[in-house]
C-alpha cells in the first residue's frame, strides 16, 4: 500500500516540557518525566512529539533564549537524559522533534557575550548592530513583540542591537555567512543523534538584511480593542518585508534543507506569521521547492476564535494554495495562546457544558485536513485556560509587561494534572511548582481519563486508531474546498482507493464520516 512520508500526514503532539511531568522534585518539569510518561502518549496514537526548548538558557522567555543549542539546561537533565528520551520514543514509534530557535539567542549566549565587546572581534558582526540616528535614536521605527522599541543600546560599542522580542533575546544577523554555518552545525549535531526533524521558532522573524533598514509603516486595519493585539503598540505596524519576512530569509529555509535532504526521511517545519491576511502567502514563500517541508501557521490560533464560517475561510484558503501537498500544519492550540476550548466556545455559540464535545470535535477536525496537524498538551483532557493566576505568580515576560490588561501566556501553560489525589495533581511532589496547578484540571487528571472509555482522550485514540486505516488520509493530501450550511463543514478527502465525505456539526456537534 502506497503511504505518504511520515510528516504529510503526522499528528504531532507538542511537549511543554517545563510543565508535563517534573521527575526530581523541583516543580519543573525535565525530560525524564517526559520519558516517563510516553505510554501515554504513544496510546492516544499520535505520531509524533514536538517538544518545545528545552537548551540551556537563562530561562528569560523560558527556553526561547538560548545560550547553547547543543546542550541541555540543568533543570531539564543532561544529554544522556535525552538520549534516553529519543530511544525509548522510538521504540513506541514515536517520532520526535525538536524546537530550534535560529533567528535570536539569549544575550548570555558566548556569541553574543563576545560580539557586545567592541566592534573588532571575531563576533562582531554576528548580530544586528547599527549605529544611532545624527540625534541618538534608533536607526528605524522597529517596535518588539513584547513592549518598548525592537533596539537597545550597548554603550561599549557605542551602537544599537536588534531583538524583536525581549532585550535579552538579540537576532542573529543572517546576512553573515557565518551564522548560516554555525546553524547547519546545530542541525547536523541533533540529526547526528537521531531526532526526526525540527520545528523552527518564528522563522519570520529571521533578519537577514542589511543596513540602511526600512521603517514599517502604520497598520491601516489597527481597531484599539479588548483584545491583546488590538492593545499593543507592535500592532500598529505593518511589518512584512522590513523588520518582519524579508526575502534573505529564504537563504536559511534552503541551508537548512540541504542539511535535511542529506539524511533519511527527516522533517523541517517552519513557524510563520504574516501582516493580516497575508499569512497563507508567506506560508507558500518559505515551502518554495528547495526550502522548508511544512510551515505552521496562526490562522486557526486566532486570540479570539473562529466562527464557523471563519474556520471555512482559512481552509478553504489553505485548500487553495496547498491541496495536493503536505506542505501545511493546523493547530488550534499551542504554547502562545489561549487553549482552543477557552477561544472557541463563544464564537461557535456553545455552552460551557457541552466543552467536552466540541474540543473532541476540533481535534477531528484539524486530523482530517491535508498535511500534518499539531495538537497541544491537554487538548486531549479538554482542557480549559486558567485564568485565575494572580498576579504575582505570573511568569511569562510578555504578560507581565502588560498586566493586568493581558495575561500573557502563563493560562495555557500551566502543569498537567497526572492524577488529582497526588499532591499537586502528580505532575510534581516538590512544596511549590512554576506554575499553580489549576483545581479545574484536577477534575480532567491524565490518568483518570486513560481508564474511562468515553473521555475525550479515549475517543480521540479510537478515532486516530480509524484514521490510520482510511486511505483518503494516509495516502494522499487531497480534499475538495468545504461546504455546509451555517453550522456545519463538508468536505471530501479523495485518494485513488477511496472518497471520503467528512462531516463536522457544530450543532449536534458530531462528525461523520461516508464512503462515496
Amino acid at each position: 500500500m502506497f503511504q505518504l512520508k511520515w510528516w504529510e500526514t503526522a499528528v504531532i503532539y507538542q511537549i511543554y516540557p517545563r510543565s508535563f511531568q517534573d521527575s526530581n522534585s523541583d516543580g519543573i518539569g525535565d525530560l525524564k518525566g517526559i520519558t516517563s510518561r510516553l505510554d501515554y502518549i504513544a496510546n492516544l496514537g499520535v505520531d509524533a512529539i514536538w517538544i518545545s526548548p528545552f537548551f540551556k538558557s537563562p530561562q528569560k522567555d523560558f527556553g526561547y533564549d538560548v545560550s547553547d543549542y547543543c546542550d541541555i539546561a540543568p533543570e531539564y537533565g543532561t544529554l544522556n537524559d535525552f538520549k534516553r528520551l529519543l530511544s525509548t520514543a522510538h521504540s513506541l514509534g514515536l517520532k520526535l522533534m525538536v524546537d530550534i530557535v535560529a533567528a535570536h539567542s539569549s544575550d548570555q549566549h558566548p556569541y553574543f557575550l563576545e560580539s557586545r565587546q567592541s566592534k573588532r572581534n571575531s563576533k562582531s558582526d554576528w548580530y544586528h548592530w547599527v549605529d544611532p540616528m545624527p540625534d541618538g535614536t534608533p536607526p528605524t521605527n522597529w517596535l518588539s513583540f513584547f513592549g518598548g522599541s525592537a533596539w537597545s543600546w550597548e554603550p561599549r560599542r557605542q551602537q544599537y542591537y536588534l531583538h524583536n522580542f525581549l532585550p535579552s533575546q538579540p537576532n542573529f544577523n543572517f546576512s553573515n555567512p557565518k551564522v548560516l554555518d554555525y546553524f547547519e552545525e546545530i542541525a547536523r549535531f541533533w540529526f547526528d543523534i537521531g531526532v526526526d526533524g525540527f520545528r523552527l521558532d518564528a522563522v519570520h522573524t529571521i533578519n537577514a538584511d542589511k543596513p540602511p533598514y526600512k521603517n514599517n509603516t502604520p497598520n491601516p486595519n489597527f481597531v484599539l480593542g479588548p483584545l491583546p493585539l488590538d492593545q499593543q503598540p507592535f500592532f500598529r505596524q505593518l511589518h512584512d518585508f522590513a523588520q518582519l519576512n524579508q526575502p534573505g530569509i529564504q537563504e536559511f529555509s534552503a541551508r537548512m534543507r540541504v542539511v535535511s535532504d542529506s539524511y533519511d526521511d527527516r522533517f523541517l517545519m517552519g513557524e510563520v506569521d504574516g501582516d493580516n491576511e497575508d499569512a497563507m502567502k508567506v506560508s507558500k514563500s518559505f515551502t518554495e521547492d528547495g526550502r522548508l517541508h511544512a510551515t505552521y501557521n496562526f490562522d486557526l490560533l486566532e486570540w479570539n476564535g473562529l466562527t464557523v464560517d471563519g474556520v471555512k475561510q482559512v481552509i478553504n484558503k489553505a485548500v487553495e494554495i496547498f491541496n495536493n501537498t503536505g506542505k501545511l500544519c493546523f493547530a488550534f492550540s499551542n504554547h502562545d495562546v489561549p487553549r482552543s476550548l477557552s477561544r472557541q466556545l463563544a464564537p461557535l455559540n456553545i455552552k460551557n457544558e457541552h466543552g467536552e464535545a466540541l474540543q473532541l470535535l476540533l481535534l477531528k477536525l484539524e486530523s482530517c485536513l491535508i498535511g500534518s496537524t499539531c495538537i497541544f498538551q491537554g487538548e486531549e483532557l479538554a482542557y480549559e485556560d486558567v485564568e485565575d493566576i494572580p498576579v504575582e505568580a505570573m511568569k511569562d515576560p510578555w504578560g507581565i509587561e502588560f498586566a493586568p490588561i493581558f495575561p500573557g501566556r502563563d493560562t495555557c501553560r500551566t502543569p498537567m494534572v497526572w492524577d488529582a489525589n497526588l499532591p499537586n495533581g502528580g505532575f510534581s511532589d516538590a512544596n511549590k511548582t512554576w506554575l499553580p496547578i489549576s483545581e479545574k484540571h484536577l477534575k480532567k487528571a491524565a490518568l483518570e481519563k486513560v481508564k474511562n472509555d468515553g473521555s475525550t482522550y479515549n475517543k480521540f485514540a479510537q478515532f486516530l486508531s480509524w484514521r490510520k486505516k482510511q486511505p483518503a488520509f494516509m495516502q494522499a493530501n487531497k480534499m475538495t474546498q468545504l461546504s455546509g450550511s451555517e453550522r456545519q463543514i463538508i468536505f471530501d478527502r479523495i485518494s485513488d482507493q477511496q472518497t471520503l465525505r467528512c462531516c463536522f456539526d457544530f450543532d449536534s456537534l458530531t462528525a461523520s464520516f461516508e464512503e462515496i
